[in-house]
């Protein structure tokens, strides 16, 4: 869609998706801002709120505010499935001309999508914040730029960085997305993927409003593995090049045994000391291989099971016209704007 074909803003339809996860007190803050927001650039617009099993009384909370608003919608989870499958089953429910994804913590300033809307406008399918500064300590400051970099770095993809989930994005970048069968979902990596036309917006990440982040560094840790398993091939390289080091380093090894034994016996390298470190230096290599090759089986395992990214408990106040569905939907890896939904596993 070029800047010529987008509709003018009273004929614009815009949706938002928030994850939410122990959010409950920041939903009624969320949903007045956002509410603001749309009526400030006036344009139509619906609230998906995507309740990902939270253990609070989230679910209480959203159901209210969808009771009171028909232009909220909610989607109930069947348990946890993380932030990602949350932004992909709302998604695949949206109906606007361009969907704005959003934490439901509000360290996604909702006022922002002012901006993501006046670069879509100009003709760009993706519009992105861009970090300049967030809420976290030193280390983990320093931890996320670094993730932002080597990924960069070691990916076959351009992604930018310091840029997360929180973008504004246009109606076919958004059944690009949905087209995608794969269910190990990084949405910022796929965003970068499917191409099309791209800009960032800067912007301060503020503290978050309620209660403590969810987040660990082991959970970061893994949730940077799998980024980096599923957009680069660096780590099988990786392998081969310690192959052709450790083989060189050996063969050297060797010829400055030899050379030795020949011309000073008595220091050249002998006894268990040498051989135990050797060992332990090959075994480490091997177990390092090992376990990188064991990351992408696991990939790849987790995809030919073809089990659904996520299951869907109920869906209120449905955009589509549905209704409400009491039964829980599978989704379909291919389907788009949420059709192709089923309602029994196949």
């Amino acid at each position: 869609m070029t800047p010529q074909t987008r509709p003018p803003p009273d004929r614009t339809k815009i949706s938002a998706v928030i994850a939410c996860y122990r959010d409950a007190p920041a939903v009624p803050i969320m949903h007045r801002r956002l509410t603001d927001t749309f009526r400030k650039i006036g344009v139509d617009y619906e609230i998906i709120f995507v309740n990902d099993r939270s253990p609070d009384n989230a679910a209480e909370v959203l159901a209210g505010l969808a009771a009171q608003d028909n232009k909220v919608t909610v989607i109930n989870h069947t348990r946890n499935f993380g932030s990602q499958n949350a932004f992909t089953s709302g998604m695949r429910v949206a109906t606007g001309d361009a969907v704005a994804l959003l934490d439901g913590d509000l360290q996604d300033p909702p006022e922002l999508i002012e901006a993501f809307f006046e670069k879509w406008r100009e003709g760009h399918d993706v519009v992105y914040g861009v970090r300049v500064k967030r809420d976290a300590t030193p280390f983990l400051r320093a931890a996320y730029k670094a993730f932002y970099r080597v990924f960069r770095a070691a990916s076959y993809i351009s992604v930018p960085v310091d840029a997360g989930d929180f973008s504004l994005i246009d109606r076919r970048v958004v059944d690009a997305l949905n087209s995608l069968p794969e269910n190990n979902r990084f949405v910022r990596g796929l965003r970068a993927w499917v191409g099309f036309r791209q800009t960032g917006v800067p912007y301060v990440r503020p503290e978050r409003m309620f209660g403590r982040t969810t987040n660990s560094l082991l959970k970061n840790l893994e949730w940077s593995r799998k980024a980096i398993f599923s957009f680069s091939y660096i780590p099988l390289d990786l392998i081969t090049w310690l192959a052709v080091v450790t083989v060189g380093g050996s063969f050297l090894a060797i010829l400055i045994q030899v050379a030795l034994r020949l011309l000073s016996p008595e220091i050249a390298p002998r006894g268990f000391t040498t051989l135990i470190i050797l060992i332990l230096f090959m075994g480490g290599i091997q177990l390092l291989c090992l376990s990188i090759i064991g990351s992408y089986l696991a990939h790849i395992y987790d995809e030919v099971k073809r089990r659904p990214p996520y299951i869907v408990d109920s869906i209120l106040n449905d955009p589509r016209g549905a209704g409400d569905r009491p039964s829980p939907p599978y989704p379909s890896p291919t389907s788009g704007r949420g059709e192709g939904e089923r309602s029994e596993p196949g």
